[in-house]
């Protein structure tokens, strides 16, 4: 038997109160070192080596910067708001990861999913507010909507501002839902950070995020249509939406644009061809085609010089003003209204941010630090919150197309929130004429990767059923009923999922290899060797109480022997014999004279004298674990036969030495634990 180390009494209060001690002193070094690690920046930035990276981070910051433009102006439709707020949040957010990230390669800015779950809660706020979502009017943005939220709106709403009464429209009035929103969200993952709750996404399984983030693009997809083929209706709310909207498109079908619609069909076979040929030809091309640029630029011209608003009622973005609206501090009233929504929303975005921080470090073998991103990815939110910004996330498809043109360091960032800021000093107003149809056709293939998702479900099936089913569940959910319960649903069913593997887990009994002193499952492997008198039973699970029963099932079904069945036939045939014997009978029940055959009293024979219990896929027991191996062990010894454990962990020992299984000072553990199953079958083989 193999000696535990002596482990030394740590005394808990004392370890505590140095860790406070330490934590609390404040010295020039230690405020230096904070600072540091609060902005990474000030570490890696004076070693930046100029010659070698800044050509890479310029060209990747360019690209992204040209991606960054569209896809930030048709975001604003998925999150109910203006283009102008969309540029916002791209520029902000890129210098406040500049300066907070430990990622050197993630994209930060807006994210469809993170838009998506904005744009609904907005849309759910206005309709409680008695504003009209079909509202296509454009009033002019800052202090004027103040002035013209009669005119802007049918409905205006009253918030109260340092106990003033203040009328705000339709479109002051979604901002404000959208910043204290994206403010909260901040707050939650700072506060994560600060407590050191970044373990949160573990029960976030990519499963779970691949089927969170495909029933979310069908809701994005679905949301689209009206503004593909140009036709007004209700934009849906609350659960079942995509259901909803759906039947409401199929019965305004017929008032569809035809001028959206062709538009829409040009622009799909343009970018997706594009997509499709720089996919295959990646390789050769030093960075990605611009598509989406080229388009809107194209269509802007065409809708312009066309007069297709005037001439064809094609809906356009209108006029999206330059410069920087005067900051402002989200409303607390609004605040509360949205403080559930924003959790779902901080842990998603932390989570994807996160998730793509560590494939980029895993990639180019660089650490990151987990709770600094959570600081970062809050940060991000809170700041540009009082800049009428919206909630962010790192997004795959820009973090992908950084990698591969040559990006070094987040420069690239500030490389990108220039040519934003550039856009929004001077070149906002040239994309008055751009039709939202356009917006709506980048939007949709940009969901190209997710919606493929759909063709891996055979390859995912023939892997991992179980994780094809969280897949399907969290998908369904996420589509059918609405993102935030989606990702609910896809949480507890993994963790269901995962409970009901322990409770069920796979059993065997084992034999032996020949000629070796290996143990393998009988009824998965041939030519196994059966030890004669000895069975080996296999718990491939962690014994606990919700597994407990299922334990001593399995254990009775594959011995074939049930010993407390077996203890009360005994008692059984031994009463029954006694009755005979007192009426003077010397005949069993059987009709055997009670010298001829006295085994007649057990009713069969048992084939075996031994059970050697392998734990060594017992991870831990709890109570009811232990009290179950120490009622097998008693049951079995009624009927002579010997419980032996192989293979346990030092946790299980501790765990038994606790519970007494041992006896008495453990006295008997010599000859009750074995370190491999082969010394417990020898040692049994010795005994008989």
């Amino acid at each position: 038997l193999m000696e535990r180390k002596t482990r030394a009494k740590i005394n808990r209060k004392e370890v505590m109160l140095a860790k406070l001690r330490k934590s609390c002193s404040c010295t020039p070094k230690k405020m230096k070192n904070f600072v540091m690690d609060f902005l990474p920046v000030l570490r890696w930035l004076p070693k930046y080596q100029c010659k070698e990276y800044i050509w890479g981070d310029i060209m990747s910051g360019l690209v992204i910067g040209i991606i960054l433009v569209p896809q930030a102006i048709a975001y604003s439709l998925l999150a109910g708001l203006k283009p102008i707020y969309s540029l916002y949040t791209s520029f902000f957010a890129n210098i406040i990861y500049f300066l907070m990230g430990t990622s050197r390669h993630v994209s930060v800015g807006i994210f469809s999913l993170i838009s998506l779950m904005v744009g609904q809660v907005v849309d759910r706020e206005l309709l409680l507010a008695g504003f009209d979502l079909n509202d296509d009017a454009s009033p002019a943005l800052g202090d004027s909507f103040l002035q013209n939220a009669s005119q802007s709106n049918t409905t205006a709403f009253n918030l109260t501002l340092a106990g003033m009464n203040v009328e705000c429209g339709k479109e002051c009035y979604a901002i404000g839902i959208a910043t204290a929103l994206t403010f909260v969200a901040g707050v939650y993952q700072v506060l994560m950070g600060i407590f050191r709750l970044g373990f949160v996404s573990m029960y976030l399984s990519e499963s779970v995020l691949d089927g969170f983030a495909t029933g979310a693009s069908l809701t994005i997809l679905t949301a689209q249509v009206k503004y593909l083929i140009g036709i007004k209706i209700p934009r849906s709310q609350g659960h079942g939406m995509l259901v909803i909207t759906w039947i409401n498109i199929f019965r305004n079908i017929s008032q569809a644009n035809l001028c959206d619609v062709i538009t829409s069909a040009i622009c799909i076979m343009v970018l997706v061809t594009a997509k499709e040929l720089g996919d295959r030809y990646k390789h050769k091309l030093k960075f990605p085609l611009p598509t989406e640029l080229v388009v809107i630029v194209v269509a802007t011209l065409v809708s312009h010089y066309g007069k297709l608003n005037e001439l064809y009622a094609s809906s356009v973005s209108g006029a999206i003003p330059t410069g920087f609206i005067p900051p402002k501090v989200p409303h607390f009233n609004l605040m509360l209204r949205v403080a559930v929504d924003a959790l779902p929303l901080a842990i998603v975005s932390f989570v994807f941010t996160v998730s793509l921080s560590e494939m980029c470090a895993k990639k180019y073998a660089y650490t990151i630090r987990a709770n600094q991103e959570m600081f970062a990815v809050g940060f991000c939110n809170i700041i540009p919150s009082f800049f009428h910004s919206f909630a962010t996330s790192a997004a795959l498809a820009k973090t992908l197309v950084k990698t591969s043109t040559g990006c070094q360091t987040q420069v690239s960032g500030v490389i990108s929130a220039m040519v934003v800021l550039l856009v929004l000093l001077f070149l906002a107003p040239l994309f008055y004429s751009l039709q939202k149809c356009v917006l709506a056709c980048i939007i949709i293939v940009s969901l190209r990767g997710a919606l493929r998702k759909f063709r891996d479900v055979p390859a995912r099936y023939h892997v991992n059923k179980v994780d094809t089913l969280v897949w399907v569940i969290t998908m369904s959910a996420s589509a059918l009923i609405s993102t935030e319960i989606g990702l609910l649903v896809g949480i507890v069913f993994s963790m269901i999922c995962i409970i009901v593997r322990t409770q069920r887990p796979r059993t065997a009994l084992l034999g032996q290899i020949q000629d070796t002193s290996f143990y393998e499952d009988d009824s998965e492997y041939k030519n196994l060797s059966s030890i004669p008198k000895v069975k080996i039973f296999r718990f491939e699970a962690p014994l606990y109480y919700a597994n407990r029963n299922y334990f001593l099932k399995s254990l009775y079904r594959l011995t074939n022997l049930d010993p407390n069945l077996e203890a009360a036939r005994r008692k059984k045939y031994e009463k029954k014999e006694k009755q005979h014997l007192k009426k003077g009978d010397h005949t069993t029940v059987n009709g055997l004279g009670t010298g001829e055959n006295i085994l007649q009293l057990v009713p069969r024979q048992i084939d075996f004298q031994t059970l050697v219990v392998d734990c060594s896929s017992i991870s831990f027991l709890d109570t009811t674990g232990v009290n179950t191996l120490k009622e097998i062990l008693k049951d079995y010894k009624d009927l002579n036969i010997s419980v032996l454990l192989a293979c346990c962990n030092p946790s299980v020992i501790d765990s038994l030495k606790r519970g007494g299984y041992f006896g008495k000072d453990s006295g008997n553990i010599q000859e009750m634990l074995f370190y491999s199953i082969h010394n417990a079958v020898q040692f049994a083989k010795d005994q008989k």
